[in-house]
């Protein structure tokens, strides 16, 4: 037995169609070709990638997660951290890669084999491997026990259970589909670790499987990672400290619907700075007789990205000289500041580029689909053992 999809109110429904008209405007948009549009979908997985693991205590800087993308070595994170976020990078690649191959075929080896590449840089927390014993979450701030998984013995199961459902076409709407696939398979906890990445990569990938068009801006990872307090406090309130697949799911979807209509509101405002922004840098380019390849390196520093001069000369093609008198001639301008010297040095936003982000304009300020909920979370969670940044998973 799972937890079964609930019955959506009025609320509900209006937020679904509210969500689908932005997804279909951003589709729109992203149907015409723009320069901008590539740099903005690598940063939203890059998003997606440093929110799903800031949930775990694995916190990284924007660029580093991008980072991880091309295998680059990260400038911040420890290597321990990294691998972790490189482990995930890998899984996320996997689920927007299959996603629209037709000849994939989600089912339990297709989850181990997600777990696998997650964790396959540590061998000891049985990476692809069903768990063994009971666990448990631990709150390591109040040394209370948050929750217990179902009986190891049920987990083979449960997760064919899952896939069962995974595969079912009933109407249900894909954001409902996917917010329910992340439920069951966190609180099933299969695994001895990576449980809350996998559910969160999963549900991604229903997304995506369903249909959602660009996959990439539909995930609500980034938002999770921003509000992990309240995605704690639905957990624990849905899952009542126990496996109850009995419960009511009614409150868990209604937060995630409000999680997607925050983020695709975030989406829609991003593409519209992100236009005005590089028509900005080209007159600044054009103005000052920079190089058409340097648009992008500008656009990446204007969102606070540390550069590279390796990254340069990837991402533009060009040789290490050309790259030095590149990155001269905007740090020259005012445009870039170099930070460090020899190996170590790279370059983020120069008092001018800052100037440039003023002429963009400030950012539109979300409006909450469900503003008395966190609210509601916080008077529910009352009392419950709900889980913090310090909670472990104990086999």
């Amino acid at each position: 037995m799972l937890f079964t999809h609930p019955d959506l109110d009025l609320l509900d429904a209006r937020v679904l169609e509210e969500i689908a008209e932005m997804r279909a405007e951003l589709a729109g948009q992203l149907r015409v070709p723009r320069r901008w549009a590539g740099r903005l979908r690598r940063t939203a997985i890059a998003r997606a990638i440093q929110g799903s693991n800031s949930i775990e205590g694995y916190r990284v800087e924007l660029d580093d997660a991008d980072a991880s993308l091309d295998d680059e070595e990260p400038m911040t994170a420890d290597q321990r951290t990294f691998a972790k976020i490189r482990g995930y990078r890998q899984a996320l690649g996997y689920v927007l890669a299959m996603a629209h191959d037709e000849h994939f075929v989600l089912d339990a080896s297709a989850l181990r084999s997600m777990h696998y590449m997650m964790l396959s840089h540590d061998l000891s927390r049985s990476p692809g491997q069903y768990r063994q014993r009971d666990i448990y979450v631990h709150d390591e701030r109040t040394e209370q026990l948050v929750s217990t998984g179902p009986d190891a013995a049920l987990v083979p199961q449960l997760v064919d259970e899952l896939v069962v459902d995974l595969g079912r076409e009933d109407g249900a709407d894909p954001v409902v589909h996917a917010a329910m696939a992340h439920l069951n398979l966190v609180m099933i906890h299969p695994f001895r670790d990576g449980n809350g990445r996998m559910a969160r990569a999963l549900q991604t990938l229903v997304l995506a499987r369903r249909g959602v068009a660009e996959p990439e801006f539909a995930s609500i990872e980034e938002w999770l990672g921003a509000n992990t307090d309240d995605y704690y406090r639905v957990l624990a309130v849905t899952g009542q400290g126990a496996w109850h697949p009995e419960g009511d799911a009614h409150l868990w979807v209604s937060f995630n619907l409000r999680a997607h209509h925050l983020q695709a509101q975030t989406v829609r405002e991003r593409l519209r700075r992100a236009e005005r922004a590089y028509e900005v840098l080209a007159d600044v380019i054009s103005t000052h007789r920079l190089p058409d390849r340097a648009l992008d390196a500008l656009y990446s520093a204007l969102l606070g990205f540390r550069l590279r001069r390796s990254t340069y000369v990837d991402q533009t093609g060009v040789d290490a000289r050309t790259a030095t008198r590149d990155l001269k001639a905007m740090t020259d301008l005012g445009l870039l500041r170099g930070v460090g010297e020899t190996k170590g040095r790279h370059y983020v936003a120069g008092d001018r580029l800052r100037e440039v982000r003023g002429l963009v304009g400030p950012s539109a300020r979300p409006i909450d689909p469900y503003p008395a909920m966190p609210a509601q979370l916080a008077v529910l969670a009352a009392g419950l053992p709900v889980p913090s940044l310090g909670v472990t998973t104990s086999p």
